[in-house]
């Protein structure tokens, strides 16, 4: 008996070693300004691990932390050094791709002067890149490049003009006979019409893919989908009826008039993440004759019971591989069970984020206006 105490105490030592192992692993000192810095700052910076590192000047301050950390426990902690600045550096690596966060200054919330600004969570937040395996099909490079144009359409229904943002592919303007499909892409809760394009890379993407053929061209639409200004947390008494007026009889139609579209719903597409990815089955299942493409990011799922076959050519669901992709999977399942045409996606290591919903629209937007 005695024994079997020390052998599993002895098991027990050695897992908890290893655990401590795992992490307290060496910080290798390679960091690099991030790529969403503002022209000319150093910091905040990145390593080669995916740990982010940030240096604020806060002389008068008593305690500055930054939002992001691990595991929920408030971010993360600087000290202040004898120069007057605060240094720190995440405890962990982040996921790769693109984070939102702020600082806060003895309570107050600011936004790093070191980082580009972008807009989500209902304001202007800093932005980090931690640098992605897979970050080439997003990368600015050497190709034919598509234009993204703000476009002010008249709404009768909110009384005023709304905005949004258009992507046309390469070759547009040359091709003038040619006419092209549209999948407007909507964005999360607290972002808006410029997410996309500035934290999503979306016309990168489509680029790259249309650059190396895997796709044929076509042209996204972008606009504010928070018609209701639902705050957070009230997603349940979210009413679509006011942005699917806006949409469907404001927006489309504009968008038919002024671009040379395709103008019917086999050549039309709707997808969106998170809060867009709900606004996208609501205004799919309620008006079937308008798209023919469907897209939840991070966004849902439908049921067999909740389309008509005839209505639908793809039904893509996706989500990372932290926001319990299960759901995903056994919805996949049925879908294709039932006969319906759809495709899945899980993004590996990635959780309720960008990185997943950059991932998603490259395994998207080839299936798109195949059939």
């Amino acid at each position: 008996m005695k024994n079997k105490i020390r052998i599993l105490t002895l098991i027990t030592i050695v897992v908890g070693t290893l655990a401590i192992a795992q992490d307290n692993k060496t910080l290798v000192e390679d960091f690099k300004p991030s790529t969403k810095n503002q022209p000319g700052k150093e910091y905040p910076q990145v390593n080669s691990q995916g740990y982010a590192r940030f240096k604020i000047e806060a002389p008068a301050a008593d305690s500055v932390r930054v939002s992001l950390g691990l595991g929920g426990r408030g971010g993360t902690k600087l000290k202040k050094g004898e120069d007057s600045f605060w240094v720190g550096t995440t405890e962990g690596p982040m996921d790769e791709g693109f984070h939102y966060y702020h600082v806060n200054v003895d309570g107050g919330t600011f936004n790093d002067p070191g980082a580009k600004n972008y807009y989500g969570s209902v304001r202007w937040e800093s932005g980090i890149e931690i640098p992605a395996h897979d970050q080439e099909f997003y990368a600015l490079k050497d190709v034919p490049h598509g234009k993204v144009e703000q476009i002010l359409f008249p709404s009768p229904s909110t009384n005023t003009s709304r905005r949004a943002f258009v992507y046309t592919p390469p070759g547009y303007a040359e091709n003038s006979n040619k006419k092209y499909p549209v999948l407007y892409l909507q964005h999360g809760w607290g972002e808006d019409e410029t997410a996309w394009s500035n934290q999503g890379h979306a016309n990168l993407i489509m680029d790259n893919l249309i650059a190396e053929g895997k796709i044929e061209p076509f042209i996204i639409v972008m606009t504010y989908g928070m018609t209701n200004e639902i705050k957070f947390g009230g997603l349940r008494n979210f009413d679509i009826t006011p942005f699917q007026t806006v949409m469907v009889d404001e927006l489309i139609p504009y968008v038919d008039k002024n671009f040379r579209t395709v103008a019917d719903a086999s050549h039309r597409a709707m997808a969106g993440l998170s809060m867009g990815g709900m606004e996208t089955k609501m205004i799919t299942l309620n008006k079937p004759d308008v798209f023919e493409y469907y897209g939840l990011l991070s966004g849902g799922t439908y049921a067999p019971e909740d389309v008509d076959k005839e209505d639908v050519k793809l039904i893509f669901l996706s989500c990372g591989s932290k926001e319990r992709p299960e759901r995903i999977k056994e919805a996949s399942e049925k879908l294709k069970e039932a006969g319906y045409p759809v495709a899945s996606y899980i993004s590996e290591g990635t959780a309720h984020e960008f990185q997943t919903w950059r991932r998603s629209l490259k395994e998207m937007a080839p299936l798109l206006f195949t059939k």
